[in-house]
C-alpha cells in the first residue's frame, strides 16, 4: 500500500521539483531526479520519469533539455517572470496598510512562485529602509469583509478609532458603531479607504480601513445608488487632499511652467490648462477646500496662487495671516 501512495504522488513530487528546483540558469539531472525521488520514498525508473516529463508537457509545462553543461531538464517558464515577482514582492513590502508580519508572510508566499534560485533575489529585494507599517493586523481582513459587502450588495457597520497624545487608540463616537452603505475601496496616500454613504447624514464619507474595528456585513441592502451611479474612485482622491473632506469648489491656480508635472501628476492629463503670461499658465481643477488642499498648494512657493473664487483665495489669505500672527506671538 505505501508503494503504490507513492507512486501516485510521484508525477507530483516532479512537477514540484521542476518548479522549485529549476529555471533558466538552473538545470536537473536525471540521476539527481531519481536521487530526490529515492530519498522521499518514491521508487521510479528512468523510463517512467521520461513519461512523467512528457506527461507534464502536455499538461502545459515548459519543460526542456539542454545537453551542454551543465546538462539536464529545466523549467523554461513559471506562471510569473522574475521582473514581475520583484513587482509584486515591492508593492507588498511598500505597502503601508500591510503590517510586518501580513508582509513577511504574503513575500513567503510569493517566493514559493519562482525557484529557490530565484527566490533569493526577492529576498534581497525585500528590505525598504524605515518604511512606517500599520500595527492593525485586522486589516487584511477587513478589506476582504467590505469586498464581500460590497458584492452582496449589503450594509456593514463597524467602530472607528483615533490616536491619543499617549500613543494608544481611542473609539470615536463614543464607541457607537457607524452604519455606512459601501461602495468602493481605494487605495491612495500609501492608505486603504473605504468610501461608502451615510444615510443618517445623507452623505458620502471615507474612512481609514487600518481604523475600522469589528466590521460585521449586516443583512440590510445598500443606499446611495444614485449618488455612486457615476462615482469614480480615482478622481474623487485627486481632488480630496489627504483624503480630508471639504467643500467641492472649481478654481483657478497660477502656475510657473516649471510646476506642469506636479499639475498633471495630481489632476491627470485631462485638467483644464492655459498659458497665462510669460513662464506661467492657470489650471481650472476641481478641489475638496480644506487646509490640507492649502497645505499642498503652499508647499509649491510664493509663485502660485488662487485665482478663482475670490472666496477661496481670502480663505487661503487668512489661513497663511494666522499662521504669520501665531508666530509672531510665539517670538
Amino acid at each position: 500500500m505505501p508503494k503504490a501512495y507513492n507512486q501516485k504522488i510521484k508525477l507530483l513530487f516532479l512537477m514540484d521539483l521542476l518548479e522549485r528546483q529549476t529555471d533558466t540558469e538552473h538545470s536537473i539531472t536525471m540521476k539527481e531526479i531519481l536521487t530526490a525521488m529515492e530519498a522521499n520514498g518514491i521508487q521510479a525508473a528512468r523510463k517512467s520519469i521520461y513519461s512523467d516529463i512528457e506527461t507534464l508537457r502536455q499538461y502545459g509545462m515548459d519543460i526542456e533539455y539542454k545537453k551542454e553543461q551543465p546538462e539536464g531538464y529545466y523549467l523554461a517558464s513559471h506562471c510569473f517572470e522574475l521582473p514581475e515577482l520583484k513587482l509584486l514582492v515591492d508593492a507588498v513590502q511598500s505597502s503601508r496598510f500591510i503590517t510586518e508580519k501580513k508582509s513577511r508572510s504574503l513575500i513567503k508566499k510569493i517566493e514559493a512562485l519562482a525557484s529557490r534560485h530565484e527566490a533569493s533575489c526577492l529576498q534581497r529585494q525585500v528590505y525598504v529602509s524605515d518604511r512606517i507599517k500599520t500595527m492593525n493586523e485586522s486589516i487584511y481582513y477587513n478589506v476582504d469583509k467590505i469586498h464581500a459587502a460590497i458584492s452582496g450588495n449589503s450594509k456593514i457597520r463597524f467602530q472607528y478609532t483615533q490616536w491619543t497624545l499617549d500613543k494608544t487608540t481611542v473609539l470615536r463616537n463614543e464607541g457607537k458603531f457607524y452604519y455606512i452603505s459601501p461602495w468602493a475601496l481605494n487605495w491612495t496616500e500609501e492608505n486603504y479607504y473605504l468610501i461608502g454613504y451615510d444615510a443618517d447624514k445623507n452623505a458620502l464619507r471615507h474612512f481609514r480601513v487600518d481604523k475600522m474595528l469589528k466590521i460585521e456585513v449586516l443583512k440590510e441592502n445598500r443606499e446611495g445608488a444614485e449618488i455612486f451611479r457615476d462615482f469614480d474612485p480615482a478622481r474623487y482622491s485627486k481632488k480630496t487632499f489627504g483624503m480630508f473632506a471639504g467643500k467641492e469648489e472649481t478654481v483657478s491656480i497660477r502656475f510657473p511652467n516649471r510646476l506642469i508635472g506636479v499639475v498633471i501628476d495630481r489632476f491627470g492629463k485631462s485638467a483644464a490648462v492655459k498659458r497665462d503670461g510669460d513662464g506661467f499658465f492657470t489650471a481650472r481643477v476641481q478641489v475638496a477646500v480644506s487646509e490640507q488642499f492649502f497645505g499642498w498648494l503652499t508647499g509649491l512657493g510664493k509663485d502660485v496662487i488662487i485665482v478663482s473664487p475670490e472666496a477661496v483665495a481670502g480663505e487661503h489669505r487668512r489661513l497663511l495671516q494666522g499662521i504669520i500672527d501665531t508666530y509672531a506671538c510665539g517670538t
